[in-house]
């Protein structure tokens, strides 16, 4: 319950201590994150049509239902698999599909668990990729995109693996 005042006091202290226009640099910050957050909105439009066009036309059902032999063969649900999918791409979309199964399955269900482990032990590599590395002008994400699907595939089957241990 202190720490961010003290964090703040610290700041202000040594900001004043290094002569530094606390106020004034606090002011431009601002500007400049009002600045980065209307440069990402065009690529948050994007990817929400793009989550959007996938998830309405059916593609993410039809995915699911051709994998499933393989999915049940593996032990994840079939109901798991669309989070699998959506959470490297997008938290909100993501978050939603989990509220979902939960309030489908329960939240102390295999599933639910699961879920909810997922999206925890993930993160939303496209979005980061797409909405900072663009927003500063990154254009080469390569290495970024491969080391971040990586981390997530880990997290994903890290997930898997718990839950099946602590819950089965």
């Amino acid at each position: 319950m202190w720490l961010i005042p003290a964090i703040i006091i610290f700041v202000l202290l040594f900001g004043t201590y290094k002569k530094v226009p606390a106020y004034e640099t606090f002011v431009e910050g601002g500007k400049e994150g009002i600045q980065i957050a209307v440069s990402i909105i065009p690529y948050l439009v994007g990817m929400m049509v793009a989550i959007g066009i996938f998830r309405a036309s059916g593609a993410l059902e039809g995915l699911v239902e051709f994998l499933r032999p393989v999915l049940e063969f593996i032990g994840l649900p079939p109901e798991v698999f669309p989070l699998v999918l959506i959470r490297p791409i997008s938290g909100t979309a993501a978050l939603g599909m989990t509220s979902d199964l939960i309030a489908a399955h329960g939240p102390d269900s295999f599933i639910g668990r699961l879920a909810s482990v997922m999206q925890g032990s993930t993160d939303t590599t496209f979005y980061v990729l797409t909405v900072y590395f663009g927003a500063v002008g990154i254009k080469k994400m390569g290495d970024a995109l491969k080391v971040g699907l990586l981390a997530d595939l880990a997290g994903f089957i890290a997930a898997l693996m718990i839950v099946v241990w602590l819950y089965s």
